[in-house]
């Protein structure tokens, strides 16, 4: 899915853009609203399709780069983004040698216009925002402003408008309001508006979300691996979250943030077997030396995003599928970017093999732990041996 470089312009980006989320608002506030850092994960997986959409520059190093830049993943507090490079260099930032940024061209057709929109859908998000009306503020013909928004954001604008007002009502669940002022604040009609979107996912309820999760047991264990750190962790009934990283510490407090009033705790020796076993399960995937997973999960999803993981779950150990085939399977043909987004929000990588699902036009795509990562599991699936 094509990054929300329109929407996510930081703190670094020039004063007279306009932003689709007030400037005040911090980094993990954002993420809560959009669901997730697409501009992290562009540059994370060095994704080609996000060069020209934003650049990001270094702190350490002051240097800026386009998305797909080879060059050495850096820590996420030394990075900034930017929506062009102009404003990059006035924030004393230069260009890398080994990217090029500067030669990449920044314009896409109808940008400025989804900027506006965006901007507007986010201060109205809590209000019925019609597409003629959208159009007015973009200055654009609906059936045009449709098109575009789609295709530089990867929803449309009502799919857009129902991730903002989703994410409010998160942020004001975990903030302790009650439930039913946040319902309404939010912009839900009614409380059975707010099943029927499904915000916080399948298997947990509002009361438990407003929880932040209270109540939880889970246990991880992290493993080294040729891919690098995996934090395997679980509940009683299953496999929660499944990360992939360099860092053990980050995984870990990234884990702590996800489930931040659950009883976390490493896997110990003396603990549970069963649990120890899915975790020795998965080191013997990443070996080669069980291809077949069947390992139960416990985690929070909507019907479709079920339906999508069962359909990876049957993509055979060392062979692919293109998202279009995917959503040819589940039988929603026209789906394919809801497959795409659906494969993008898979909280346990392997378990869930999203890896195996690539573009129709060739390359691996896009993953949410690395393009390299994603490669290199492709490679060892393929032969069937690291």
């Amino acid at each position: 899915m094509p990054p929300l470089s329109v929407l996510t312009a930081s703190s670094g980006s020039h004063p007279d853009k306009p932003l689709a989320y007030p400037r005040h608002m911090m980094h993990d506030q954002l993420i809560e609203m959009t669901g997730l850092d697409l501009r992290w994960k562009a540059l994370a997986s060095r994704d080609h399709a996000a060069d020209g959409t934003f650049v990001y520059a270094v702190t350490s190093t002051g240097v800026y780069c386009r998305p797909s830049c080879p060059s050495r993943r850096p820590r996420a507090d030394r990075v900034r983004f930017f929506d062009t490079t102009m404003d990059a260099r006035q924030a004393g930032f230069r260009a890398c040698k080994r990217c090029r940024p500067d030669m990449v061209g920044l314009a896409q057709p109808g940008i400025e216009a989804v900027r506006r929109a965006s901007a507007y859908l986010a201060v109205h998000a809590d209000q019925t925002v019609t597409l003629d009306q959208l159009a007015r503020v973009a200055s654009m013909s609906p059936h045009h402003l449709q098109r575009r928004f789609k295709a530089i954001v990867g929803l449309s604008p009502r799919e857009f408008q129902s991730a903002l007002r989703a994410g409010k009502l998160r942020t004001s669940l975990r903030d302790g309001r009650d439930i039913t002022t946040a319902i309404y604040e939010a912009g839900y009609g009614s409380p059975s508006r707010v099943y029927e979107a499904a915000p916080t996912g399948k298997g947990m309820s509002l009361s438990n979300y407003r929880r932040g999760g209270a109540g939880m047991r889970i246990n991880y264990s992290t493993i080294a691996s040729p891919i690098g750190q995996v934090l395997i962790a679980a509940t009683e009934n299953g496999v929660c979250s499944v990360k992939i990283g360099g860092s053990e510490s980050a995984l870990i407090a990234e884990l702590k943030r996800e489930y931040r009033n659950a009883e976390i705790a490493e896997i110990a020796e003396s603990a549970e077997k069963t649990r120890r076993e899915w975790v020795k399960a998965i080191a013997k995937h990443l070996r080669g030396d069980e291809p077949r997973l069947d390992l139960p999960i416990d985690v929070q999803a909507t019907a479709f995003q079920w339906k999508v993981w069962r359909a990876l779950q049957h993509i055979p150990y060392g062979e692919t599928r293109a998202y279009a085939e995917v959503a040819k399977s589940i039988g929603k043909p026209k789906a394919v970017r809801a497959v795409a987004r659906a494969c993008a929000t898979n909280p346990v990588a392997l378990v869930v093999p999203c890896h195996r699902v690539i573009p129709s036009g060739g390359g691996v795509g896009g993953y949410r732990w690395g393009k390299s990562v994603k490669a290199r599991l492709l490679e060892t699936e393929k032969n069937r041996e690291i």
